[in-house]
């Protein structure tokens, strides 16, 4: 499917946004080209990964204690050392990496920040199915700075993010970005080495069908989780409910879809984990800056996500996000208040 009124490349794309800027200095567009060139390489990589010996696990853990798969290293590492001599970036900071990435002291230090999950839903990597990378952006703090960057410029507030977006491997390589003016869907063409705009002014319906989770938790769920997906799987007289369930377990290719159909996707705290599993930094602020510019929502159940306050790298939140009308509903079902209130203990 292609919906665009124009043809146009990525980088002629972020090239015209740069006119949106009288100020601007090329520094962003350098720091984009460099991005999706280290995007195409991992493509490329994925494309090849069992004839290469990539597939499976290294041996060591990551510091969530997960083991690393092959291929999460190797991203992680192609995108810290394409990103950390271009001069356009202070710092940055990766779900693979313990604290800070700084940038080498012989490297002149920029203006942006850039924090990333090198490869979402790696657990699928092995059996072939989608994932992806996820990737934010923001200024540090003090812009005229020109010192290495500080945790105080990582820990910001999603709603201060310049440009966010995702790039998933699946049986085409898509990268869906905004930096605030929407979202747009661009795929790479292996025969031009350019990623073309297929889909510009992305919405999200209001509304949709689909409610995206992982069912195996049901039995830690909080009781509003429990109520609100029992409320979408009950057949309603307008026809509207039952809602149909789709789960990937790749995060992009499960809000991807949300994105394109509508719905709900929804990782909520539970019982194992009160603090939730998405992380907040480089998961759930990139992906809800991208739901929202789509005129979706993005919200803990209690709270919008672009809102927290970081308090650490690799903190965890609730992350519920979708359709507008689906993602406030159920915020309801958590309030108590529609259409089954919680029940008292």
């Amino acid at each position: 499917m292609i919906k665009i009124s124009r043809l146009v490349t990525l980088p002629a794309y972020i090239l015209e946004e740069e006119q949106l800027h009288p100020k601007a200095s090329g520094e962003f567009t350098s720091l984009m080209h460099d991005l999706t060139m280290s995007m195409r390489m991992i493509a490329w990589e994925v494309r090849r990964a069992g004839l290469n010996d990539i597939l499976g696990l290294t041996e060591n853990t990551n510091i969530h204690g997960e083991k690393v798969r092959k291929l999460d290293e190797y991203s992680n590492d192609l995108i810290r050392r394409a990103m950390d001599h271009g001069g356009h970036l202070c710092v940055m900071a990766s779900e693979e990496s313990d604290g800070m990435i700084k940038i080498p002291r012989k490297y002149k230090k920029g203006k942006y920040v850039l924090v990333f999950d090198p490869l979402d839903g790696s657990g699928n990597i092995d059996v072939n199915i989608t994932i992806g990378t996820i990737f934010s952006i923001y200024k540090r703090v003090d812009e005229n700075s020109t010192k290495s960057g500080t945790l105080k410029d990582i820990l910001q507030e999603g709603y201060k993010q310049v440009a966010a977006g995702y790039f998933m491997f699946g049986s085409s390589t898509i990268l869906v970005y905004t930096s605030g003016h929407g979202v747009h869907a661009f795929t790479y063409d292996p025969s031009l080495g350019e990623f073309i705009m297929t889909f510009e002014n992305l919405r999200i319906p209001k509304r949709g069908g689909y409610f995206s989770t992982n069912m195996s938790y049901s039995h830690y769920w909080e009781s509003a989780m429990r109520d609100y997906i029992e409320y979408l799987q009950t057949p309603s007289k307008d026809g509207r409910r039952p809602y149909q369930f789709r789960y990937i377990a790749t995060s992009v290719a499960d809000v991807h879809r949300i994105i394109h159909v509508g719905g709900i996707y929804l990782y909520p705290e539970n019982t194992e984990r009160p603090e939730g599993k998405i992380r907040l930094v480089y998961e759930a602020n990139p992906l809800s800056f991208i739901v929202e510019q789509c005129g979706g929502k993005a919200s803990t159940g209690k709270e919008r996500i672009l809102d927290i306050k970081p308090k650490k790298i690799h903190q965890r939140v609730p992350f519920i996000v979708g359709s507008y009308d689906d993602v406030s509903d159920y915020e309801k079902f958590v309030r108590g208040e529609f259409p089954f209130p919680k029940k008292k203990k």
